[in-house]
């Protein structure tokens, strides 16, 4: 590893050679960062204009040049060691383990006090950098070249390729879940980062998802007596509509409090726009 003094002189080298201004303002709790947010992906899109990359089902994160801040605003307290020799430039990712471990990632980094040997399995995984005015095209590049001289195993650049077709991204998708990944995300290649949701940035999944909250716990029966049968909730909206699938015992045991912003995934909507075949995914993870 090289020494802390050679690295940072090296890390600012780097940015400025790639075109990256450093971010220096100290981020509070309630300093919500603003981020690049999906779309849903449909049939007819010009794929040739995109990058296409795993969708991680861990935690967002913003590196902000001191420290990891949650898609809510607030703190994750990494140990020092995990992030002692990140950059002063802006990273935006995932924290992950792997596939399928997103209940572990969250029990791991919302704890106040690290958890060490949690953390050793965490990855911070980069898909972005906020502050860059180059096109997608350039960031890719800026990030692996940024992160290839860092040279630190748990952080690492997020792998893009291109597909040609919506067959070709069809089948890739069928693959990559068939093998425990979430789905798939296309970021247009002539996209500038911009902290809001647009059509640069699509989600490619098997199901729709969205998000509702909870205005009600309704009792189980039969097998689910003294349990949770199901929750009522409320889109944005303001239809409401109940989910009784998807949850584990130990969630029926706990379900989601009251005024909790979950996510559901769902199949289409009935004509009256509610959705269809819903079933309860998580609570959402951005504190």
């Amino acid at each position: 590893m090289i020494h802390k003094k050679r690295l940072n002189v090296s890390i600012f080298l780097i940015s400025v050679l790639i075109g990256i201004l450093p971010f220096t303002s100290q981020a509070k709790n309630n300093n919500k960062p603003a981020l690049m947010l999906a779309n849903v992906y449909h049939k007819g899109v010009n794929l040739e204009n995109y990058w296409v990359s795993e969708k991680y089902d861990g935690v967002r994160a913003v590196w902000d040049g001191k420290q990891l801040i949650s898609r809510g605003g607030n703190v994750y307290k990494a140990p020092l060691w995990f992030t002692r020799y990140f950059p002063d430039t802006r990273l935006d990712g995932e924290l992950w383990i792997a596939r399928q471990q997103f209940e572990q990632t969250v029990s791991i980094v919302r704890d106040d006090v690290p958890n060490d040997k949690g953390w050793r399995k965490i990855k911070f995984m980069v898909f972005d950098l906020p502050d860059s005015t180059a096109t997608f095209d350039q960031r890719i590049h800026q990030i692996n070249t940024l992160l290839s001289k860092l040279d630190i195993n748990w952080l690492q650049a997020v792998k893009q390729w291109k597909v040609k077709s919506h067959t070709e991204l069809m089948s890739q998708l069928k693959t990559i879940t068939q093998n425990g990944a979430e789905g798939l995300m296309l970021h247009r290649g002539a996209s500038y980062y911009k902290g809001k949701r647009s059509g640069d940035l699509l989600k490619v999944k098997p199901y729709q998802d969205a998000e509702a909250v909870v205005i009600k716990h309704i009792p189980g029966k039969g097998k689910f007596n003294n349990m949770l049968g199901a929750i009522l909730v409320e889109m944005p909206d303001k239809k409401r509509f109940s989910i009784g699938t998807g949850f584990s015992n130990r969630e029926r045991m706990n379900p989601p409090a009251l005024g909790t912003t979950i996510t559901y995934q769902f199949r289409g909507k009935t004509k009256n726009g509610i959705p269809r075949f819903a079933s309860f995914l998580r609570i959402r993870s951005n504190n």
